[in-house]
């Protein structure tokens, strides 16, 4: 009898399981379907700045860099041009520099793009070299209500990038956060042939998205560097400082925003630089250390959290002539975590300085057009 009890007990579980299974697969797949979206759904350029004077929003546009000399300034100019001079969408266009040795700076510079050198910012915080930390770092100093971050090395940059971005958020409000994916533009006899996610993706994080975060799994590039996100949400969440931190805010958004808070937009295709594959399997240990970190915090299993930092990883070295020369390498990776932003006292304090010094900004314009307007009062008042 205690066996038969027993089987029920456990088949009942299973079912649960499958029941919940199938749940979050349509739910997933609802997702999937509704917020999965094309760049040229948002291409009215006059109706979203239209949406975004009705909002009251501004948006800023951060450019995260290191070494980027040669495209940089392509970048820059071909969103200024765009949609800052011919189109007054975008308020504000920075990079946001991790003490690049090239030209970077001046590239920028002479493009027309504010400058922030990210270890000048925060310093009682310290300073970490990365992504991440440009991004975290770009919330501190950036204006905008939504902001947009795109890469510096896309080549055949074009305005969809920020419009196909900012576009849902503006046309939704129940979006918070909208993440790029695309094409690789590689091609074979005449036809692109790369889909979907790098190696990194493929062979590392959504293996990995399946059986850990299945509510993820939807998301076509989950390491796209190409977003945009509301302030209101990009503050409450932290910034893993280098390579885990887009999938940080995929996993952080969907806990704490729910997963309808999110979509995703087709930018068409894209040519950029594709790193090494020596380089990848850093990328992909710092990505591993984010996972870990969060399921030690979900699971509550602590040893999901004491793993090595150090990532070893071998070299050969050939020269003609010469016998192969081989060796192993290492370096300490650790993918530190900086909290939500919003939770530091100077950003609080320097919003409400901003907004007092805009506040008296339009109110020195308003006075000046009212002078140039009516003159004889100026006069009259003077007299």
């Amino acid at each position: 009898m205690i066996n038969m009890v027993e089987k029920v007990k456990k088949t009942a579980k299973k079912v649960r399981r499958k029941k919940q299974s199938k749940a979050c697969d349509t739910s997933v797949l609802s997702w999937f379907n509704k917020n999965t979206l094309h760049h040229s759904q948002f291409e009215d350029i006059d109706r979203l700045i239209e949406l975004k004077k009705q909002q009251n929003l501004k948006i800023s546009v951060g450019i995260p860099t290191l070494n980027e000399e040669e495209n940089v300034g392509h970048v820059i100019s071909t969103i200024k041009e765009a949609l800052y001079n011919k189109k007054h969408f975008v308020d504000e266009i920075a990079i946001i520099d991790s003490s690049s040795t090239d030209n970077t700076v001046a590239v920028a510079e002479k493009a027309g793009a504010k400058i922030i050198e990210s270890k000048r910012h925060l310093r009682e915080f310290g300073a970490f070299y990365g992504k991440g930390e440009n991004l975290w770092k770009s919330l501190h100093v950036l204006r905008g209500d939504i902001i947009c971050w795109v890469d510096a090395d896309i080549t055949n940059i074009h305005p969809k990038f920020i419009y196909g971005l900012a576009g849902p958020l503006l046309e939704q409000k129940k979006l918070g956060y909208a993440r790029g994916f695309y094409r690789r533009a590689i091609k074979f006899k005449g036809k692109t042939i790369s889909y979907g996610g790098g190696r990194t993706t493929e062979i590392g994080v959504r293996p990995f998205m399946n059986l850990y975060y299945p509510e993820l799994t939807g998301f076509i590039q989950p390491l796209c560097g190409q977003a945009a996100g509301r302030r209101k949400l990009l503050e409450k969440i932290p910034f893993f400082v280098g390579y885990g931190v887009e999938i940080g805010h995929l996993i952080d958004i969907s806990r704490k925003f729910g997963l309808d808070s999110m979509a995703q937009i087709d930018l068409g295709e894209v040519e950029h630089t594709n790193r090494e594959t020596s380089a990848l399997g850093r990328q992909a240990f710092s990505i591993m250390q984010v996972f870990a970190k969060r399921l030690s915090e979900r699971e509550k299993v602590e040893f999901l959290n004491k793993f090595c930092s150090v990532f070893r990883f071998p070299e050969i070295r050939e020269e003609e002539g010469k016998p192969s020369e081989y060796f192993l390498n290492e370096k300490e990776i650790i993918e530190r975590e900086r909290p939500p932003i919003k939770t530091l006292p100077d950003y609080e304090a320097k919003k409400r300085m901003d907004k007092d010094a805009l506040s008296k900004i339009a109110d020195f314009i308003r006075d000046s057009k009212r002078r140039h307007r009516f003159p004889e009062e100026k006069w009259q008042n003077k007299k």
